[in-house]
This record gives structure tokens, C-alpha cells and sequence, in this order.
């Protein structure tokens, strides 16, 4: 099985928002570890934090993750205002079609936005979102052994 994302680019910060607000997105939803904090980290950069505040001016943002530590998701909740969804088991589509819902806007107008292919890219990909796949925000300081996986993961990738 092969997928193919819309966009495939090297971090969240790379993300083209003239070219999403052409494609008449509405909705950015993004998942959490290892795309917007490092995985298991419970704290977001400051960076990332500037960065959802300017798109918040163009967009509706979630963030919709697997994660099921509720203490790990209420540390992360502190830190914003954005709705978080936990326990998403993407990549089925339950939690996007009801964040969807939540926020009153199609699947075709949002854009999932992750690290993991076979999750959060197969996840909208199944709702019939765009797709926007970007490196993990700390690869540099990954140990081998998830790289490896990361790297086997992604031969699921059609470019």
C-alpha cells in the first residue's frame, strides 16, 4: 500500500498558507507529538505557540492525537487554547469527522497536518482531507532506533 500526501515538507513551518487559503481550506488540524512538541515533552516551543497564534488569524485549528495519557493531554491543554482531542485511534476517521463537526466545516475543507504516514496521513486521507506530511520537530535528536521506524514508515510514501 502506498500513500501519497498532498504536501510533503520539512516542518510545520514550512507550511504554504497562501497556497491553503487558494485551496479554500478552512480548518488545520494538527496532530501533537513529535509535529507540534516533541514527543513526550508536554511542552510546546514558543516558536510553535507564535506560529499556531498567526494561523489562528486564517484558520480554525485542533490538534487530534492518539495520545491517551490524560495528564500529558491536560499539560498540553494548559498551554493553549486550541481544542484538543485525545484518544483519536486515527487512522480512523471517528474523532476528525466529529472535530469536523465541532467547527461546522466539511472534511475537504480541512488539512490534516502530521508525522506518521500510516496515522495521521491514512487518517485524512480516509476523510477525505488534504494532507500535509512534515518531518518529526525534533528528527535531530531522535535516538536510532525511531528514526529506523520512522524511516521504515515511510516507504509507505508515493512521491
Amino acid at each position: 500500500m502506498f500513500l501519497t500526501p498532498d504536501y510533503n515538507i520539512e516542518s510545520i513551518y514550512d507550511i504554504d498558507i497562501e497556497e491553503l487559503k487558494r485551496r479554500r481550506i478552512k480548518a488545520l488540524f494538527f496532530d501533537l507529538d513529535s509535529t507540534l512538541m516533541k514527543s513526550k515533552s508536554g511542552k510546546f516551543a514558543y516558536k510553535t505557540l507564535q506560529f499556531l497564534d498567526d494561523l489562528k488569524l486564517n484558520f480554525k485549528l485542533a490538534i487530534i492525537t492518539n495520545n491517551k495519557n490524560m495528564d500529558y493531554i491536560k499539560k498540553a491543554k494548559s498551554q493553549t487554547d486550541i481544542p484538543v482531542y485525545s484518544r483519536a485511534k486515527k487512522p480512523s476517521t471517528v474523532v476528525l469527522f466529529k472535530a469536523c463537526n465541532d467547527f461546522d466545516v466539511e472534511p475537504n475543507s480541512v488539512a490534516m497536518i502530521g508525522d506518521r504516514p500510516l496515522s495521521d496521513i491514512l487518517g485524512g486521507k480516509n476523510a477525505g482531507m488534504v494532507t500535509i506530511l512534515v518531518d518529526s520537530i525534533s528528527k535531530d535528536e531522535e535516538n536510532f532506533i525511531v528514526r529506523f521506524a520512522r524511516f521504515m514508515e515511510r516507504l509507505t510514501i508515493k512521491k
